[in-house]
Order: structure tokens, then C-alpha cells, then sequence
């Protein structure tokens, strides 16, 4: 059972007594809105992790090298996210605990160690985005020098994880906010580019890939929008509403936990779709590729004035803030369900911040390392997805919440996409395609 105060556990009689009361208000038209209210949440903290560093950095590389070409891989991935983030609450609500502890219970200890080695990877990677975003934003906004804006995010993520004693709720207010600054910013952003707009549709509905980096940045993509670690954390926030309920109960929470994913998994495709084509409209209209972040904050300013420029940097503190939140939930579920190990969770965040502070403290590239970061998550993916489907196949697990035939095919095409996605990128890397 986790023990932080930010991850509740399921089944508790509090948490029963409250699921209850929502499960039995009277289905007026309001009272059917205000239930909905008390199930939004999850996948607004999970929808954190699909607008964070990391995606500025791929979206803002693809649309200033390659225009609005790669717009529809946003589309796509956000299409396998929902898909993906809707298995993984149905495997919360199902079976009463997370994605790391039912492999545990499944799989053999020798299984759950190699995936855990994996899942602590892409914390890695994931936290290595987030912290660096978050210390970039600082450093462009306030120009806080970076080794002190390093130190400042690793404060101001402490701080906003020590507000999850008040509970998940809070939590999700607090990264709701945070992503509404992100979108607030991205719609001013968009409004002073003046985008094409019939380019950017027709290349949302057609997929090209003009060039072997092409196929680089679109693995990128992939892997900052559809993101492991959020995988196994949905699974677990999905507990907070859940409880010891009948069939027809958890059907219910699912339906509702639906709506929630495909709000948020939305709104993190339209900023992600803005910040692609902002690039385009801005950076590649101009003959400008971007090879780091600071540039990109630093050429808005006098292509689209000082409130474009002020935007971007406070779009980009908050991304990062709130999805270091994010990853500091996901690594405990991850550290907890695989192999049960009790580790603290500030020690846990120390060592995951070690490769993003030894980046700083070096002089390379962060805009190159964010890239890199999520291409490497690309790659982690199956190991979060394979074994997802292989769970929510057995009805011996999942009840009557099992999946259906089709959902089953639809999954492993996903799989197997990432994955030859991931084998092409490595062949054209050897090959000197790249």
C-alpha cells in the first residue's frame, strides 16, 4: 500500500464513504455536472506530462526545420495517448491498484526487475526535461543565471509536491492552473504569428516525413506525448474515486474517468499543435532553424514583440513546474510497485535531478538533451505498454472491464508502430541516414 500523501490508497472506508456519495446523487441535469466535477482531475495531472519540456523542444525543432509537415504526428500520438491513458484508468478502477503493482503480482521478480530498471530510466529521461524546462524558464524570464535557476526549480518542485499533504485535489488545482498559464500563453503566442492555417490543417490529415532527422523528431514527439511514466501513474490516481464498488459502479467511474481523459488529453493536444505551429509561422517562414531554446526566446522578441518573448518563458516555467510534480508522483508509484523497494521520495528526486545539473554544470546543449531525453522515451514506451495489454486481456483481472477483442488489436498496433518506429530510427542511424 504507498504511504505518500499525494498517492492515496484505494479501497480505504473514507474513500469508500465519499465514491458512495457520488455514486448515489440524484441524476438532475446539475447534479449530473457536479458528479462529473468530482472525477476531473486525474488526467489533467496526467495531461502535465504531455505539454512539458521536453515537448517544447521537439515541437519548436519540427516546425522551424521541417514547417508544418510533422503536425499530423501530434495529431497521432494524442489519438494513441488517449487510447493508452484510458487503458491504463480502466486498470486502476478494475483491479484497485496501479500498473506497477499488478506486474508485481503477475509477472515473475526476475520480469518486475528489468522493468522496473526500464520505468526508473524514463524517470530519468522525463525528469531530465522537466528540470532543465523549468530552470531554462527562469533563466530567459528573469535571467537567473543557471546553476542558481537550477537550484530555484529544485525548491519550487519540493514545495509544490509538500502541498500534496493537503491531498491529490489540491495537486490537481495547482498543476490545473499551471497548465492553464501554458495555454493562456500558447493562444497569445498563436494570435501574434498569424499562422497559415490551411497549411497547418491540410498537414494534420497528411503524414510525410521530408528527411532521415525528420524521422528523429518525429520519434521525439511521439515519445514527449505518449510518455511511459504517466502510464503507470494514471492507474494509480484513478484510486482516490475508487473504492469497493459493484460492476455497474466501476463501469460508471470509467465513463466518467473518460470524459476527464479526453478533455485534458485534448486541450494538451491544442497547445502542443500551437507550439508546432507557432514554430512554423515565426521560425521556419523566416529561414530560421532553431538549434536551442534560448534562441527560440530570444529571435520572438523582435519577429513578434516582448509580450510573444515574456510568453514563451512563462509558458515554459510552468511546464516545467508542473511536470516535475508529475514525475516525482509517477517515480514513487514506479519505485513502490515493481519490486516494493521504500525509498524516500526526496532522495529519489536528488538522484534524478543528478544528469540535468551535470548538463547545466557542463555547457551542453539542453534543447539537444531535451530532444535526445524524449527519442530515448520513445524507446522505453513498449516496456509500459506490453505489459498493460497483456493485464487488461485476462478477465480473471479486469471483471467485466476486460478488453474487448478489438481493443486488444488496437493496442498491440500501437505497440508494434512505436516499436518499428524506434527500429527505423536506429537503422538510418547506423546507416548514415540521419
Amino acid at each position: 500500500m504507498l504511504e505518500e500523501s499525494y498517492i492515496p490508497s484505494a479501497g480505504t472506508k473514507s474513500d469508500s464513504m465519499g465514491i458512495e456519495k457520488i455514486f448515489t446523487v440524484k441524476r438532475q441535469p446539475f447534479s449530473r455536472f457536479q458528479t462529473l466535477l468530482k472525477f476531473l482531475g486525474p488526467a489533467f495531472i496526467v495531461s502535465v506530462a504531455y505539454v512539458d519540456p521536453g515537448n517544447f523542444a521537439t515541437n519548436i525543432s519540427g516546425g522551424s526545420k521541417f514547417n508544418y509537415n510533422l503536425v499530423w504526428v501530434i495529431l497521432w500520438s494524442n489519438i494513441m495517448a488517449i487510447f493508452l491513458q484510458s487503458l491504463s484508468a480502466k486498470l486502476g478502477i478494475a483491479t484497485g491498484y496501479n500498473l506497477p503493482q499488478m506486474c508485481g503480482r503477475v509477472f515473475s521478480r526476475k520480469t518486475n526487475w528489468g522493468l522496473w530498471v526500464v520505468a526508473e530510466l524514463a524517470a530519468m529521461a522525463t525528469n531530465l526535461a522537466e528540470f532543465l524546462g523549468c530552470t531554462l524558464g527562469l533563466y530567459l524570464l528573469f535571467r537567473i543565471p543557471m546553476l542558481w535557476a537550477g537550484l530555484l526549480t529544485a525548491v519550487l518542485t519540493f514545495f509544490i509536491v509538500y502541498m500534496g499533504k493537503y491531498g491529490q485535489r489540491m495537486l490537481e488545482i495547482i498543476i490545473s492552473v499551471l497548465v492553464a498559464v501554458i495555454c493562456i500563453s500558447y493562444t497569445l503566442e498563436v494570435f501574434l504569428a498569424k499562422p497559415d492555417w490551411t497549411q497547418a490543417g491540410l498537414h494534420a490529415i497528411i503524414p510525410s516525413l521530408p528527411g532521415g532527422e525528420a524521422v528523429m523528431i518525429a520519434v521525439g514527439m511521439l515519445g514527449a506525448t505518449v510518455m511511459p511514466h504517466v502510464i503507470y501513474l494514471h492507474s494509480q490516481l484513478v484510486q482516490q474515486r475508487n473504492g469497493n464498488h459493484t460492476e455497474q459502479q466501476k463501469k460508471r467511474h470509467l465513463r466518467m474517468e473518460r470524459i476527464d481523459i479526453t478533455v485534458a488529453m485534448n486541450i494538451a493536444f491544442i497547445i502542443n499543435a500551437a507550439m508546432v505551429i507557432v514554430s512554423a509561422a515565426v521560425f521556419y517562414r523566416n529561414g530560421m532553424a532553431v538549434e536551442t531554446i534560448e534562441e527560440a526566446h530570444r529571435s520572438l522578441s523582435p519577429l513578434l514583440g516582448a509580450a510573444s518573448s515574456g510568453a514563451f518563458g512563462l509558458a515554459l516555467i510552468a511546464s516545467g513546474l508542473s511536470s516535475s510534480v508529475v514525475g516525482t508522483m509517477a517515480g514513487t508509484t514506479i519505485m513502490q510497485g515493481f519490486v516494493g523497494l521504500k525509498i524516500s521520495d526526496n532522495i529519489t528526486r536528488l538522484v534524478t535531478m543528478l544528469p540535468a545539473m551535470l548538463i547545466i554544470i557542463l555547457g551542453i546543449n539542453p534543447m539537444q538533451a531535451l530532444v535526445i531525453s524524449q527519442v530515448a522515451l520513445s524507446f522505453i514506451l513498449p516496456a509500459a505498454i506490453i505489459p498493460m495489454l497483456i493485464i487488461t486481456r485476462r478477465r480473471d483481472l479486469m471483471g467485466s472491464l476486460v478488453n474487448r477483442s478489438i481493443t486488444n488489436v488496437a493496442g498491440w498496433i500501437i505497440a508494434g508502430i512505436i516499436i518499428v518506429a524506434n527500429a527505423v530510427l536506429l537503422f538510418l542511424t547506423f546507416s548514415g541516414g540521419m
